[in-house]
C-alpha cells in the first residue's frame, strides 16, 4: 500500500527535535495533522502543493509549508510537490503560463526582444507580469484541483477494492 511506503521515508517527531533550524517552529510542526495519511489530507496537501509549485515566486516551498500548517494538511506531500517546478522545468512552465495568462486575458505577446537583466524585466514588468501571473494562478488552480480529485478518487477505488478483496476472502 502507498502509505506504508510513504510513512518509511517521513521523518519521527524524534527526528524532528534533533534539527535545530526546526526548534523556532515550535509546535507548529508537531501537530500530528501534518504527518497524518488519509484522505483529507492527502488530497489537500497534492492541491497545496501544486498550486504553489506554479506561484511565480522564489521560495514556492515557503507559501505551501504555512497553507500546510494552517489547513492541516500533509505537511511532506504538500512541500515535496513543490519540487514539480525545478530549475530545469521553471523556464519552460512558466513560457506556458505566461502564453496561457496572454490567451486568457485576450493580450498579444508583446515582447519580443529578452535580455536577461534587470533593467529589460523592470520595464517589461507591467506587460510580462500579469499575464504571467494570471497564467500561474489558472496552472496552479486547474492541477491542484486535478490532483485534489485525483487522490481523493484512486484513495476511494483503492479502499473499495479492499473491501471486495477482504469480503471474498470471508466468503471463501
Amino acid at each position: 500500500m502507498p502509505r506504508e511506503f510513504i510513512r518509511r521515508y517521513l521523518p519521527t517527531p524524534e527526528k524532528l527535535n534533533e534539527y535545530s533550524a526546526l526548534r523556532p517552529l515550535g509546535k507548529l510542526i508537531h501537530n500530528e495533522d501534518l504527518w497524518h495519511l488519509n484522505r483529507r489530507s492527502a488530497s489537500g496537501a497534492t492541491f497545496i502543493g501544486f498550486f504553489c509549485a506554479f506561484l511565480p515566486i522564489p521560495f514556492q516551498m515557503l507559501p505551501a509549508a504555512a497553507l500546510a500548517i494552517s489547513f492541516r494538511c500533509n505537511l511532506p506531500i504538500s512541500l515535496a510537490l513543490c519540487w514539480l517546478t525545478n530549475p530545469v522545468t521553471m523556464a519552460p512552465l512558466m513560457y506556458f503560463q505566461y502564453r496561457l495568462g496572454s490567451w486568457l486575458l485576450g493580450r498579444e505577446i508583446s515582447t519580443t526582444d529578452i535580455s536577461l537583466s534587470t533593467q529589460w524585466l523592470l520595464e517589461n514588468l507591467v506587460n510580462v507580469g500579469y499575464p504571467l501571473f494570471f497564467g500561474s494562478i489558472v496552472c496552479g488552480w486547474v492541477l491542484g484541483i486535478t490532483g485534489f480529485v485525483l487522490v481523493r478518487v484512486l484513495w476511494r477505488l483503492h479502499i473499495v477494492r479492499r473491501w471486495r478483496e477482504r469480503r471474498a476472502r470471508r466468503r471463501a
